[in-house]
């Protein structure tokens, strides 16, 4: 029987090793499977306890908030740097509020003098007319933005694309409208939204025939590599607003890929080869919607729904 005095003994003499053991090696010697973290952050060799790396420094905020409100109350910093603003949000707004820091409101002859510091702020914010170009480029992608209902990544794109374009001065001889509406399709395209270029259209001030031909110019100059568009990305928008089921949904992508197989894709417009596909799914699956109906939501006419439903129906049929 070991007796209390031999057993501390023999852990005073094992902890001693381990001491002079981690003493002795090498952080770089370290097998990385040995290597553990504790719960403030320190890098330990587990068989050895040698302390590898300690004192980690903390980036985070050293105030504590659980509620937007909280947050916007204590935090000491303004808004990330953003693409979407010519400045890149970097400068200063005067508010519009004529009220102190009190809340109480301003004289008229302070409301005056803050009236005029708004618009010298507004003046200086632009000093060229490179900036001011890039000003209303940027407002007006923000606008067709919010009307298409597309993600801020998708608009962060197209501001740098747009950047990108007035650096390279591709702007010249063209309307800033009609290159930030293409910048703006191009962008869906990059990122993957199914938005058509008639959808873009429609919340431009630039007709469709001008924006194709911005489309083509600007993405050849800024070697904008494009994947053709996916018939698949318009399914589900398509099959939505036609209150259709998920299983006529697969049921008209299982028919893109079985048509577009055998190459009846090349040269045809997504949206209508979509709208062909959900037509077809949804007679197949009980769940009938005219042609007319279909082709209202895809912005196609009902001769391109029919023409392309006669294209896919006869593949169908043949690997049937």
């Amino acid at each position: 029987m070991v007796s209390p005095d031999s057993r501390q003994i023999t852990e005073s003499f094992q902890t001693q090793q381990v001491d002079d053991t981690a003493e002795n090696i090498e952080p770089d010697e370290v097998d990385a499977e040995d290597v553990v973290q504790t719960a403030d952050g320190e890098l330990i060799h587990e068989p050895t306890g040698l302390v590898l790396e300690e004192d980690q420094i903390d980036h985070g905020p050293e105030w504590r908030a659980f509620t937007h409100s909280d947050r916007q109350e204590v935090s000491r910093v303004g808004a990330p740097i953003s693409q979407n603003f010519h400045d890149k949000g970097l400068t200063t707004t005067i508010d519009w509020k004529n009220q102190d820091a009190s809340g109480r409101s301003l004289s008229s002859q302070k409301q005056n003098q803050m009236r005029r510091l708004r618009k010298w702020q507004d003046r200086i914010r632009t000093q060229n007319t490179g900036e001011r170009n890039l000003q209303l480029a940027l407002s007006e992608i923000d606008r067709m933005t919010s009307a298409l209902g597309i993600p801020d990544t998708v608009q962060q794109v197209a501001a740098v694309m747009y950047r990108r374009a007035l650096n390279e001065d591709l702007i010249r001889g063209r309307s800033i409208e009609g290159v930030s509406t293409a910048l703006l399709y191009a962008a869906c395209r990059q990122e993957g939204i199914p938005r058509s270029l008639e959808e873009v259209a429609e919340v431009s001030r630039v007709d469709r025939k001008k924006i194709g031909r911005t489309y083509r110019h600007v993405a050849n100059d800024l070697s904008l590599k494009m994947k053709p568009a996916d018939p698949k990305q318009y399914v589900p928008r398509f099959a939505s607003e036609l209150g259709l089921s998920e299983q006529t949904r697969r049921k008209a992508k299982s028919v893109i890929d079985t048509t577009a197989e055998e190459g009846l894709l090349s040269g045809k417009s997504p949206t209508g080869f979509a709208a062909a596909a959900i037509y077809i799914a949804s007679r197949l699956c009980n769940e009938r919607r005219i042609q007319r109906e279909i082709a209202d939501v895809a912005n196609v006419s009902e001769i391109t729904v029919r023409n392309r439903y006669q294209e896919q129906m006869e593949v169908l049929d043949q690997n049937s």
